[in-house]
């Protein structure tokens, strides 16, 4: 029993193709709409250090923060911060990225 290529008609092709290349298009889109969204949460690294505090202490469980104090030049940030630990003073530096440059335990 031998299957060919012949045996698909011109109508049946045309349908297969257009389904293929709508699963592909719907492929692309929600790829980029997923890169957008990585895109958005390196900006908030970057671009928003009242988020990125959040970002880069996730196993602090941090509760209500309050901005202290930032620099004139706007690349150190003093916070106030309820972890689950207590309170702590958090500094963060703005290299590449934000980073935590020093935490200090508050005491009560």
């Amino acid at each position: 029993m031998q299957i060919g290529i012949h045996r698909i008609s011109p109508k049946r092709y045309g349908l297969t193709m257009g389904w293929a290349i709508l699963v592909c298009l719907i492929i692309v889109t929600a790829t980029a709409f997923l890169a957008k969204a990585t895109l958005n949460m390196k900006a908030a690294l970057t671009d928003k250090p009242d988020i990125a505090i959040y970002q880069l202490l996730p196993s602090e469980h941090l509760g209500r923060t309050e901005l202290l104090r930032e620099s004139e030049d706007k690349t150190e940030r003093w916070y106030l911060a309820e972890t689950g630990s207590g309170k702590e003073i958090i500094t963060l530096r703005k290299g590449a990225t934000w980073y935590v440059e020093n935490r200090e335990r508050m005491h009560e």
